[in-house]
């Protein structure tokens, strides 16, 4: 599992260094907030929405590893290039195309993530991998930000140093998958020790549970009130709150705080449930009220609370379908899930970025009464909820 980590470390370093810089960069080619918001959304969108492909074909094939390698690839190529382009409508292009990477790589990465953590405890596994993840996301950001400084503001080296860990991040990828080539041991070890046999995968045809279906509706309401981190450095940058250079430093912060809310999320998962994820909803609602100003303090922590939402969305959701669904299911289910997820993420981009542009006030309502209907639709969850599929 650690090592796992240590994949998703130095991938981290490569898109979370990229993505620190998406809202600037695309300004500084003549972006819009609109289009910003609809970019950065439609990335998110393609990230989890196409995993409605990814995750039921990663099934059939039981090619886990397969699909965990082409995802990296596909990232640690797109990244470097995003720096090389002058013209608005490419980098756009790329800046999605590095998310396509992360829908062909996640549902298989989470399944064999699964099993690895049968052992440990999902939520703290789960935490773990995400605060791992989060060392690189510091990193890529602070060494993005560095060059920026040395170079005044030239994306070129910016970008074309994070193809180092991206070299690195695949080259222990193929590492890891010689050394344990069927993490899915780890699961039916657990299994068998607990009811004296291996547990059945299921077939793959094996409908997902209607606690699935309920849970991934309160997951995209609360996203679609979710703004994306390119709007907020949209916002930082137009308003002239901080240099560019600063912006991937704040983003760092942001993903400190990221993998402290992972943490203790998953720790609390792992001894009162989903209930936690109560938690979820209000720092969403808070983000744009503080992120959105234009006092400097404010805003800072406006990014600091929307880190703190990331967390608790890329670990403890995470563990939940993993809890919610049968081995056999499970690369099935983050792909739906991941599609769900997107829908709403393209949604929350596009209306966080359209609303920022028509009225602040407004865009904070708004977020706050989808966070409230979130809030309902969790009790709901929590209900109908069934009793946890090992």
């Amino acid at each position: 599992m650690f090592v796992f980590g240590g994949v998703s470390l130095l991938m981290d370093f490569v898109y979370e260094g990229a993505r620190s810089v998406t809202g600037p960069l695309l300004a500084h080619l003549g972006a819009s907030a609109a289009l910003v918001g609809v970019v950065t959304g439609a990335g998110e969108a393609a990230a989890l929405g196409l995993r409605l492909a990814s995750g039921p074909l990663a099934d059939r094939s039981r090619r886990f590893w397969s699909w965990t390698i082409a995802g990296y690839v596909l990232t640690a190529a797109t990244v470097p290039v995003l720096g090389l382009t002058g013209v608005l409508w490419v980098a756009c292009t790329l800046v999605i195309a590095e998310r396509v990477g992360k829908a062909v790589r996640s549902p298989a990465k989470d399944t064999l993530l699964s099993h690895a953590t049968a052992a440990t405890g999902r939520g703290r596994g789960f935490a773990v991998h995400e605060a791992m993840d989060q060392v690189g996301a510091l990193v890529g950001p602070l060494t993005v930000a560095g060059v920026l400084a040395l170079t005044g503001d030239d994306y070129v080296p910016a970008l074309g140093v994070l193809a180092l860990p991206g070299v690195a991040a695949v080259a222990l990828l193929l590492w890891l998958r010689a050394r344990v080539p069927d993490p899915g041991g780890y699961e039916t070890t657990m299994g068998a020790a607990a009811s004296g046999k291996p547990p059945s995968a299921g077939s793959w045809e094996r409908k997902l549970p209607r606690a699935f279906w309920t849970y991934a509706v309160f997951t995209a309401a609360t996203l679609t009130g979710f703004a994306t981190f390119g709007v907020l450095s949209y916002h930082l940058a137009v308003r002239h709150l901080m240099p560019t250079a600063m912006v991937p430093v704040l983003y760092a912060a942001a993903m400190a705080a990221d993998a402290v809310a992972a943490l203790a999320t998953g720790w609390l998962y792992d001894r009162f449930g989903a209930q936690v994820l109560v938690v979820l909803p209000l720092l969403s609602a808070a983000v744009p009220a503080l992120a959105f100003t234009d006092a400097v303090g404010v805003a800072v922590a406006g990014a600091l609370v929307w880190g703190a939402a990331v967390g608790v969305q890329e670990s403890t959701l995470r563990a939940t379908v993993a809890d919610l669904v049968p081995v056999g299911r499970r690369a099935t289910a983050y792909g739906v899930f991941a599609g769900i997820m997107g829908a709403a993420a393209l949604l929350g981009g596009a209306l966080t970025g359209v609303l920022y542009e028509v009225s602040v006030p407004l865009l904070i309502a708004v977020v706050a009464g989808v966070q409230a209907a979130a809030l309902v639709l969790l009790r709901v969850t929590r209900a109908v909820r069934s009793t946890p599929v090992r």
